[in-house]
């Protein structure tokens, strides 16, 4: 048996947050190196979002010019989809933008880092309706109300992904409820290559990924271990 999973993208596997930096400086003279979310000290408005957005619909196949956070671990996931015959989903509530399709953008882009033939889905809804739809045994996702809501709307389980190292709060919740908490794609890896494991081991369902996490604290699955991030194929 197999697992089924499903990766969210901007945030797991494209950083979105660095080319809507470069579209907020465009869009509202962003000073460099500011967060988007504030400017001046304040954060930014309804309407300079909006205009925010209005540059990315306008420009042609935007989502195909994000960079991969670990495009090494993405080439690597298609190694483990082929080799443990994973069925892999790629989730997205992209806009649209001028050019070709959200989704032939998006696939396009995972196939130029390694994914080849990728299944993408667009769509707006719950997440935890379409896990439930595609029976999926776990999803990656780097927002926690998307793994609360798969969780608790179907027998999914959840792992979350935070690259930041101060969210101490959102990652202890996330436990509180049974979500396991990763701190990269290369570690979302490990987790669901021991999960396929598991699963062949026991034959049965999977405990909460929290519960093994803890229990495995001395293997190579730790609850935030603290791993250099791999570097992008243009640094």
């Amino acid at each position: 048996m197999s697992l089924r999973l499903g990766f969210d993208i901007d945030g797991v596997l494209a950083d979105f947050r660095t080319a809507f930096e470069a579209a907020a400086r465009g869009a509202v003279h962003l000073q460099a190196g500011a967060d988007p979310d504030e400017a001046d000290g304040e954060p930014l408005s309804t309407r300079e979002i909006k205009r925010v957005w209005a540059v990315v619909k306008r420009t042609p196949n935007w989502w195909t010019k994000l960079a991969a956070y670990e495009p090494a671990q993405i080439a690597r996931l298609y190694a483990l989809t082929r080799q443990l015959k994973w069925e892999v989903v790629f989730m997205t509530r992209r806009p649209e933008t001028a050019g070709d399709s959200v989704q032939f953008q998006t696939q396009w882009w995972i196939e130029s880092n390694g994914f080849s033939l990728p299944a993408v889905v667009t769509v707006p809804g719950s997440r935890g309706d379409l896990s439930n739809a595609l029976r999926l045994d776990m999803i990656v996702d780097d927002q926690l109300h998307n793994c609360v809501d798969v969780v608790g709307a179907s027998p999914a389980k959840a792992i979350l992904l935070l690259r930041a190292r101060d969210q101490q709060a959102i990652r202890q919740h996330a436990i509180n409820r049974g979500i396991g908490v990763v701190s990269s794609l290369e570690e979302a890896l490990d987790v669901l290559k021991r999960a396929q494991d598991v699963l062949v081991e026991r034959r049965g369902r999977l405990n909460r990924l929290v519960d093994w996490f803890q229990t495995h604290r001395e293997s190579s699955l730790p609850l935030m271990p603290e791993a250099p991030r791999p570097r992008l194929q243009d640094e």
